[in-house]
Parts: C-alpha cells; structure tokens; sequence
C-alpha cells in the first residue's frame, strides 16, 4: 500500500472533500448534527487548501479519487525550543493499516529531514499507531486565549 501514498495538492480538496462527507455522514447520520460538525472539522476547505499548498500533506489512495486516509502537516520552526518539528494537524484513515501508513509516514519524513519531532494529534487511534516510536506527553501546556465569542 506504501507505493499509494502520495503527497497532497491543491487538484486533491474536492476529493478529500468528498472523503470527509462520506466520513461524517457515516458519524453523525443527522443532517443538522453533521453540520456543527463541519462547522469544526479539520477537513474543512480552507484547510485543505492552505495544508496542500504546503507539500507536507499525504493521501493514501487505492486508485485515482478513492482515499483511504490523508495526514495534513507542516513543519514548525523554532516551536516549544525546537529548531524544526512537523505538525500534524489532522490525520484521518477509513483502515489501521491507512493509518499506520500515515503515522510512520511522518515519523520516518520528519526523521529524515533531521527534525527533532513530530506532534501527533492527540487522539487514542493516533497513540495506537504511534506507540511504537514511545511517544512522550507533551511538557508544553500553554494556555489558550479566545479571541472570539465563539
């Protein structure tokens, strides 16, 4: 499957749109519940686009337009006393092994650009994936600042 994994870009956001539809349709059935949702998601266009300009972004395809997962990233520099880490925002798979493709995918790419880290979503799937390379708790708990009502 490792030779389906491609980088993300910008001619991939309607697909991976459709993806997501497809993927919150199947959480949340009711229509209105499915749009507060959106509303949040991470796989929202704006998102989508910015991420796949950046060509830190991976797909996992079965064929042309059929995904079975995708990781959104970017690297951060001079974050939390690193030099260089990889973000990743989002990472979402219809399968573990999409998945775990994904996860090693990042580790292995931001170890081979020589990045001190990669930040994984913190999510009990993810842990699954990840727990292989021991991840750490973060030691950074910053606080956050609306700057909105919402």
């Amino acid at each position: 499957m490792e030779n389906n994994c491609k980088v993300i870009e910008l001619s991939d956001v309607e697909t991976l749109l459709s993806y997501e539809d497809r993927r919150l349709s199947e959480l949340f059935p009711n229509p209105e519940e499915r749009m507060f949702h959106q509303w949040e998601s991470r796989g929202r266009k704006e998102f989508l686009e910015h991420y796949a300009s950046l060509g830190w972004s991976f797909k996992v395809e079965i064929e042309p337009d059929i995904i079975l997962g995708y990781l959104l990233a970017q690297p951060i520099l001079f974050f939390a006393g690193q030099p260089q880490t990889l973000w990743v925002e989002s990472l979402q798979a219809s399968s573990l092994e999409a998945r775990d493709l994904l996860t090693d995918l990042a580790y292995r790419m931001a170890k081979e650009k020589h990045f001190q880290g990669v930040y994984y979503p913190s999510q009990q799937k993810i842990f699954n994936s990840i727990s292989v390379f021991k991840p750490e708790i973060w030691s950074e708990q910053p606080y956050f600042v609306k700057t909105t009502r919402r």
